[in-house]
């Protein structure tokens, strides 16, 4: 998988932005990279600061461009960008402020078009990453909400799972005034199913995509089953030429002859690579079963929906980690 990634961002050079810049897990990562020559990192921070911390860490990143926020000589056309982003939501000192801390000063970066794509996550949390993208980078055309997608291998076996990291579940949204559905659930789940498709196939995976339940073809009852079912239904009409089918139990998914069993004529049951989880807390204890007692290496959270590739690490995350999703990052670009 790396080996396709790395060759296209050999052929499409990109540089990624660290808004962690004094992080040694970052230097780490950040000059494994720049031996490697084929992504080019930019650096958050002190410029001081940031060249102290790799120097105490060993870390060779003579060369690389650091950007300091108090420092950076277009700070003020980037609180004049932001303010026009907000549209009134914030004021110019609220944008000042705001642009004051590298997540968001990162994220304006990507922007404005001085990054290809972004990687935070290794202090700040989960929300901290997402929400300057949310503000600044916005959703991309067809898009209404940002989810993530995990790639996951063993071996020469890929499987892609969403989502396991962003949406904790799917209910209507409403009109605030009239009180009408403005975008059912099953419409926002099937989103999900579309991005973690389209998300799959960068990663060489050709998608047949399970909308997993604890039913499969209508045996169970519930609004479980019923999302699961409406969903699939709206996604095969967003992916026509993808195998996409459900709702069906995991074991339906995976397995051909209980599949088949179970939903016979479907041409993802018993064959499917990629999973669609109801709702967060299955999504993420499934991917972290497939990791810990089923031997597969998990890359992610990858970020979907957004106009340029944001993605977050986790705060326990190690350099190996920060070199792998860096790679991920910038070839979604």
């Amino acid at each position: 998988m790396f080996e396709n990634l790395v060759e296209v961002l050999k052929q499409n050079p990109r540089k990624i932005v660290y808004t962690e810049g004094t992080d040694p897990r970052i230097l780490e990562a950040a000059a494994r990279l720049k031996a490697d020559g084929f992504l080019t990192p930019i650096l958050v921070g002190n410029v001081e600061a940031v060249q102290k911390a790799a120097a105490d860490g060993g870390f060779d990143i003579e060369g690389l461009e650091i950007i300091d926020p108090e420092t950076y000589e277009g700070f003020d056309e980037m609180v004049a960008k932001m303010v026009e982003l907000r549209k009134g939501k914030m004021t110019e000192e609220e944008c000042r402020a705001a642009l004051s801390k590298s997540n968001y000063f990162g994220t304006m970066l990507v922007k404005m078009g001085k990054a290809d794509s972004l990687l935070g996550g290794a202090t700040y949390s989960t929300a901290d990453t997402v929400r300057p993208a949310l503000q600044l980078i916005k959703t991309k055309p067809g898009a209404s909400l940002v989810s993530s997608c995990f790639i996951l291998s063993r071996g020469d076996e890929m499987i892609a799972m969403g989502d396991c990291a962003i949406n904790i579940s799917y209910e209507d949204t409403l009109d605030k005034a009239t009180g009408e559905v403005k975008q059912t659930a099953a419409d926002k789940l099937a989103e999900v199913g579309r991005e973690t498709a389209l998300t799959a196939q960068k990663f060489g995976i050709d998608p047949k995509v399970a909308f997993l339940s604890y039913s499969t073809k209508g045996s169970g009852k519930g609004p479980g089953p019923d999302l699961a079912r409406n969903a699939c239904a709206k996604c095969k009409e967003m992916l026509p030429d993808i195998p996409v089918d459900g709702e069906m139990q995991f074991d339906a998914a995976v397995s051909p002859e209980v599949g088949q069993l179970k939903f016979p004529g479907s041409p993802v049951a018993g064959y499917a690579n990629t999973f669609i989880f109801p709702e967060i807390q299955s999504g993420n204890i499934g991917y972290k079963i497939a990791q810990r007692l089923g031997g597969f290496a998990a890359y992610g959270p990858i970020l979907q929906g957004l106009n340029a590739p944001i993605n977050d690490l986790s705060r326990g995350c190690n350099a190996e980690e920060v070199y792998t999703m860096s790679i991920i990052t910038a070839a979604m670009a």
